[in-house]
């Protein structure tokens, strides 16, 4: 992991540590990924 700079934005720490963490922007992936950490309540029947 890289050493922060101190003059970076919060939005280009983000990206640092978004690329550190080998993420990336497909959709799809991110949707498949949730999926496996979040698990959906069924729905209550009235």
């Amino acid at each position: 992991m890289q050493t922060p700079d101190k003059t970076e934005t919060q939005s280009e720490k983000f990206k640092r540590v978004a690329k550190e963490l080998e993420c990336d922007d497909d959709e799809q992936r991110f949707k498949e990924r949730l999926e496996k950490i979040v698990k959906q309540k069924p729905a209550k029947s009235e």
